[in-house]
Parts: C-alpha cells; structure tokens; sequence
C-alpha cells in the first residue's frame, strides 16, 4: 500500500510516536485545514485599511483589534495543549472551527468598534482551540521526519496569513466590510474537513494504537537533565519568537501604511508587497522542515535570524523595486524557523506535544499582539517611517541562538 493509502488506516503505536512511515494524507488535510483557519484570521488584518476609511479607526485602535485577535489565542492555546495533553479531545477541532464561523460572521455585520472586537475574541478563541490539537494530529502523522511534517502543518497556516493582502484587493476594496461574509463559507469547509480529522485520531485513540499524551520520558537521561536549563533553553526559543513575531507584526499591520506614504501607492498596491512577503514567508516555512531534518534544527534558526537582520534593516532605505525585492528575500529567511522552533521546543520537552505547540505558536500570536498595540501606539508617537526603521533590528536577536543547545543533547535526553 503506497504511503497515501496507508494514511487513512489507523496508524501503528510506532507511527504515532513518530517512529514509522509518515501519514501524508492527513498531513495534507491538516494543513489544508490550518490554510482556511489562518485565511479567516487573515480578514481581519486585510480589514485594517477597510476599517481606518469606514469607521475613522487610528492606529491604536487598529493594534487593538489584533491585540484582541492574538491575546485571546496566546493565552489560551497552552491551556488548551495542556489539558488535550492529558485528555486529547478530537472534536475540538470542528468545534473551535464553528466559533471563529460565527466569528467572522459578527465581523461583517459589526456596526461598531466595540462589536469588531467581540468578533475577533470569537475568531481567535477558535484558532487557539485548533492550533495545539492541529499540531498533534501532525505530530501523530509525521513518523520521524517531525521537520518536514511540521513544515506541511505550519506552512498551511502561513499560506492563509499571505492570503490577507488578495484579500484585501479582491474581495475588501471592492465590497467593505460586508465582503467578510464570504468567509463564512470558507470556515463550513474547514469545519467538515475537521470532522474527518477528528473522526481519524478519534479512532486511533480508541484502538490505543497511538498515547503520546501519557509517554514517559527518563529524567536521568544524558543531555539536558536539569529543569533549569530546559527552562533556559525554552526561554531563549520564546526571546527569538518574541523578536520574530514583532516584526512580522509590524510589517504585516502596518506596512501597507508605510508604502502608502512613502511610495504614494495605491491600498491594492501596497497589498501586492505585503503579499509578496507574505507569500515567500509561508516558502520559508516549508523548506525550513526538511533543511533541519537534514542540518539540525539550531542551525537552521539561527541562520533564519542573522541572515535575515541586514536586510530588514535596508528595507525602508530602498526605492520601492528594490523593496519588493528585499521584502520576498526577508520574508522566506526568516520565516524558515516557523516550524523548527515547534518542532525544538517539543523535543526539548518530551511528552508535552500540545502544551509546547500552543506554547511556541500561541505565543507567537501573543508577541505579534503586543507587538500590534505597541508598534501601532509608537507609530502615533514618532511616525510610522521611524517606527518600520526600528522593527527592521528586531531579527538582530537571533544572535542568542548560539545559546541554545545543540540537536545531538536533544537527541540524548530520549
């Protein structure tokens, strides 16, 4: 049976503890799933230029609708990745999925700002209710090429982000607000995807062919043994997150603007860049699965940042060519790491696979919801040109990779 066909049986205990062949089949609809997911929270960035017009929203206010969006999936995705961890739900899925249906429902009908926010609470509760149990359903798939199945899982959801510019042109400029109710269709697919994904790991538990929840790794292991230095570790991976996030948030809310005041672009205009950035990030992020399966996860993220750091720094600087140019080079560097860092913090903590993903994801939505608010606030302080020059440093961070340890100590401690 090919490897496709092999995906729709229950997979072995080996398979779901990463051991055997990967299961591309779910892979695919788990990321196909994380694309339409990522696509609705895409409306409401894609919504900002919409929004400043119609309802004379400031910038503040902009980053406070992505601080409600983000926050709310921050805080709750590692609740929600410890509970499953304990007790996997698989119907969490569809589930959370119907709330960010009626999400985005509520967004195109809001008459005010207070209703767009109740909108997006409702959009990112359901993302953080998908994302920690999405990744298991692809931890559970991936056999032992973890990487490349992450990438599949993350570069979906990246994929739909990059989706917010063509959303904004195509759908946004020409309908307003109201354009936001097609989106409801897209969230009823994702909802029966999900129960067909949910159906399948429901079944593997069942048959108690797959419990990675209950996985019992040895604490005298070689490698990392203290809790003070896997505490390290993780805090090192949450500073690059940290430093990644806010800068993919300064550019994502707010770059539009940028182009437009600088470059005297057009809103469908300035879109074209965003996307083309947005576009090579969700590239980066599926290459840079394989690429650490094959070099090693650490090399693969510090490479991701550094490399990335010069050109950041250049973009404001350039002529709006060469910005096109640099914005798609950045975008696919430093994104390559998107994956990798989940796939290191689950490693680096065993057992932990939901708390880890909704940890390292979860607060990658939270820093880019802070970074929201306060690049949106500092933007209304000292303009939005300086503010787009200072974010470009952010990536700088990654120097601290150097700290992180090594693959070979994570590979020891199993």
């Amino acid at each position: 049976m090919s490897r496709f066909g092999a995906a729709t049986a229950p997979i072995s205990k080996k398979q779901g503890s990463g051991e055997g062949a990967a299961s591309f089949k779910i892979l695919l609809i788990i990321g196909l799933c994380h694309l339409l997911n990522d696509t609705i929270q895409a409306v409401v960035p894609a919504m900002f230029p919409v929004l400043e017009k119609s309802m004379g929203l400031t910038y503040t206010q902009l980053g406070l609708i992505a601080f409600s969006l983000n926050m709310v999936s921050s805080i709750m995705q590692p609740v929600v990745g410890m509970y499953t961890d304990k007790k996997p739900k698989p119907f969490a899925l569809p589930i959370g999925l119907t709330f960010s249906l009626m999400g985005i429902l509520g967004l195109a009908f809001a008459p005010k700002f207070e209703i767009i926010v109740i909108s997006v609470l409702m959009i990112g509760l359901g993302s953080a209710v998908f994302h920690p149990e999405g990744s298991r359903v692809a931890y559970m798939a991936a056999g032992p090429r973890r990487g490349l199945a992450q990438s599949i899982y993350q570069v979906g959801g990246n994929s739909g982000q990059a989706l917010a510019p063509l959303i904004t042109a195509v759908v946004l400029v020409p309908f307003g607000q109201f354009g936001a109710v097609w989106f409801t269709l897209v969230a009823a697919v994702a909802v029966g995807l999900l129960i067909y994904i949910a159906n399948w790991y429901s079944m593997n538990l069942k048959i108690g062919k797959t419990n990675l929840t209950k996985k019992k790794k040895s604490s005298s292991s070689n490698g990392i043994r203290s809790r003070g230095s896997v505490a390290f570790a993780l805090t090192l991976i949450l500073i690059l997150i940290f430093a990644r996030s806010w800068y993919i948030s300064g550019m994502t809310n707010f770059y539009a603007f940028y182009a437009i005041n600088e470059y005297s672009f057009s809103i469908k205009t300035s879109q074209l860049f965003l996307f083309a950035f947005l576009v090579a990030g969700a590239a980066g992020t599926f290459f840079g699965g394989p690429l650490s399966d094959k070099y090693g996860k650490k090399t693969i993220i510090l490479l991701s940042m550094l490399a990335a750091a010069p050109i950041t720094i250049l973009i404001p600087y350039v002529p709006p060519v060469a910005a096109f140019i640099l914005l798609t080079i950045s975008g696919f560097i430093l994104m390559s790491s998107f994956s990798v860092t989940v796939v290191y913090a689950q490693e680096l903590v065993p057992g932990k696979i939901g708390t880890m993903a909704g940890l390292t994801v979860g607060l990658a939505f939270g820093m880019g919801a802070l970074g929201s608010i306060g690049i949106g606030y500092l933007a209304d302080i000292i303009g939005l040109t300086k503010t787009i020059i200072l974010t470009g440093f952010l990536p700088m961070l990654g120097i601290l990779t150097i700290f992180l340890p090594s693959d070979k100590k994570l590979t020891l401690q199993k």
